[in-house]
């Protein structure tokens, strides 16, 4: 009876996991087709058009009459398009999610960072058995600029309206003339430029150690038309701290990313002016290793894929990782001499915001 049940046990747990991952191939195939609707502009194309056929699409869109059949029929049978009688249409919600840009459910940067994390797999691959790094050049566009995007639209939303407010001498100071932001790690530039459109009497200087993203980052303000007061520097701050003096030194989504955490929160110390603020936001973890979670699943990937990677890309390296646990976090703010670590009363679902004191 034993021997049978533990059989049947066996070959229940076998036949669920080939089918999750038979449905995460299908799903990872799904990211893949919305990347190229993405890139090649095919929702943009669909948006607001009605019903199209192939033909049309791929008039429209640029692209060859047989790949838009085949690709408007997948997106068809896997539920992202409506089809009747041979013509195919992207319903608004779904327009709003794979075509706006500017909408907070806006998709297709997701599906950019999953093909993003494919390209240094051999790499990786490698790292795993050296004990080494992939670093995040060897990410390309795709990992730079989707990491971008899926942050943008909230940092513009969110950043100067409601997480930055939630410390209310910072919102005041940053409102007075002459105040100034450091945004370390800032990337693509949108954090920084999400706390200039909400300050327009602050000065902010965004740091990154990637001089292609601050490339990106120096376009993307001269298309916000905020050069005069936003400045990008190729940098490493926690190496090599420029004057300080900041009355906001802030770090969005990366401490868990760097190779010396503890160096970069000792700079960002060294950066505040005597009143100034230090801010770290990561990620919204657990306090222990936490089996079935969808957020630490999700952040455990990244890491595995990316983060950890890109972290252990330079040695030393405290090798920390996405999931940063807040306990970890505390241990480094200690060693970086700061005294007080404040949890701020800002609710969202995947971000946590530090105060530093």
């Amino acid at each position: 009876m034993t021997s049978t049940r533990s059989t049947a046990d066996h070959e229940r747990q076998r036949d669920a996991l080939a089918e999750r991952l038979n449905d995460a191939a299908r799903t990872t195939m799904d990211l893949y087709c919305v990347h190229l609707g993405d890139r090649l502009g095919l929702y943009r194309a669909l948006a607001g058009r009605g019903a199209v056929t192939p033909d049309e699409l791929a008039a429209a869109a640029g692209i060859h009459p047989r790949y838009a059949r085949e690709w408007l029929e997948q997106q068809a049978v896997g539920g992202i398009l409506e089809v009747e009688d041979g013509r195919f249409t992207l319903p608004a919600g779904h327009a709003e999610a794979l075509a706006d840009p500017d909408s907070v459910a806006f998709s297709p940067p997701i599906a950019r960072m999953v093909v993003g994390l494919a390209a240094p797999l051999p790499a990786l691959i490698d790292a795993f058995r050296s004990g080494g790094g992939v670093p995040w050049t060897a990410y390309g566009a795709d990992g730079r600029e989707s990491q971008a995007d899926m942050n943008r639209v909230q940092f513009l939303a969110h950043l100067g309206g409601e997480w930055l407010p939630a410390m209310p001498d910072v919102h005041a100071r940053l409102q007075e003339p002459g105040a100034a932001v450091a945004d370390l790690a800032c990337g693509a530039g949108w954090s920084s430029i999400a706390i200039a459109r909400a300050y327009p009497a602050a000065r902010v200087d965004g740091f990154d150690g990637d001089a292609a993203s601050i490339e990106l980052a120096r376009a993307n303000a001269a298309a916000e038309g905020l050069e005069d007061r936003l400045r990008f520097h190729v940098r490493d701050v926690s190496g090599d701290s420029p004057d300080g003096g900041y009355d906001l030194v802030c770090v969005f989504e990366a401490i868990h990313d760097m190779a010396r955490p503890v160096d970069a929160l000792r700079a960002m110390r060294a950066l505040a002016a005597p009143r100034g603020a230090v801010l770290v936001m990561d990620e919204r973890t657990n306090a222990a290793l936490s089996v079935g979670d969808p957020l630490e699943h999700y952040l455990y990937g990244a890491s595995v894929l990316a983060c950890l990677p890109t972290g252990m890309s330079e040695q030393p390296s405290a090798a920390t990782g996405t999931v940063m646990r807040p306990s970890t976090f505390a241990g480094y703010a200690e060693a970086a001499g700061f005294g007080v670590v404040e949890v701020l009363d800002v609710e969202h679902p995947t971000f946590r915001f530090y105060r530093l004191r």
